[in-house]
């Protein structure tokens, strides 16, 4: 039988293909530093924090991985090229009009809001897409991207005004949510190739015991996808422990 593309993957039908390609945990667990941000802001306003997670939701839980998927189907789903293109586009679409209303409509302009959105997309179309070469498709840029980015225009979507005491709580949460997401990346890239481009490992480990201990797939996948099933809940436990503040 042949390994899941992903631990979360499903299969049987539309609706499987849909819970994979969302990639749920993940997805999860970047929505979160976006809550994150929002929370450490001084007010918090609910509704611009719903707007916040709508977007990020279709910037980066859909049309992030729909143009992933569509790079060599990974998720082996039956999504066809032009529907993963016409999902991506529509949602990337609707996530940039949250981000205007947000910016220019919701109370104040929000200058520091409106310059986020075009580095969204950059970051979206730029890193799935392996635009310049695959210059962007790297460990920084989505630690960067899928870490400190949510945390900031989780805060900036506040509007938290010039000189903010919270600002260097949200800066350090901004550098914490990096170095996760970057550490989610060294995992999950040898738990990915292991998974679907590996089709066998042998060897052994010799304890100082003299004990031989086998190695197969599964003893290398285990560690890795424990910690990263481990993150995926501690991540969005720790963005609402913080936002709780605000109850």
């Amino acid at each position: 039988m042949a390994e899941s593309p992903a631990y979360y993957a499903r299969r049987g039908g539309r609706l499987a293909d849909c819970w994979t390609l969302l990639h749920p945990p993940y997805t999860l667990w970047h929505l979160s530093y976006a809550v994150l941000g929002a929370a450490l802001a001084p007010r918090l306003s609910w509704t611009a924090l719903l707007l916040t997670v709508l977007a990020f939701f279709l910037a980066v839980g859909v049309a992030a991985h729909a143009l992933d998927e569509r790079k060599g189907h990974p998720l082996g789903t039956d999504f066809d090229d032009r529907s993963l293109v016409l999902v991506a586009t529509v949602a990337l679409v609707v996530a940039v009009a949250l981000g205007v209303y947000g910016a220019f409509w919701w109370h104040d302009t929000n200058w520091l809001l409106a310059a986020a959105m075009p580095v969204g997309v950059a970051l979206v179309v730029g890193y799935n897409l392996e635009l310049a070469g695959g210059r962007l498709h790297n460990d920084l840029t989505f630690g960067l991207g899928w870490g400190g980015f949510p945390v900031v225009v989780g805060y900036l979507a506040q509007d938290p005004g010039a000189g903010s005491p919270r600002g260097v709580s949200a800066a350090a949460a901004t550098c914490a949510a990096i170095a996760l997401t970057h550490a989610q990346r060294r995992l999950s890239t040898p738990a990915r190739d292991l998974r679907r481009r590996t089709t066998s490992v042998a060897g052994s480990v010799q304890r100082a015991d003299g004990v031989l201990v086998p190695l197969d797939r599964a003893a290398l996948l285990a560690p890795l996808e424990s910690v990263l099933r481990s993150l995926s809940w501690a991540v969005p436990l720790v963005a609402l422990t913080v936002l709780l503040t605000h109850a």
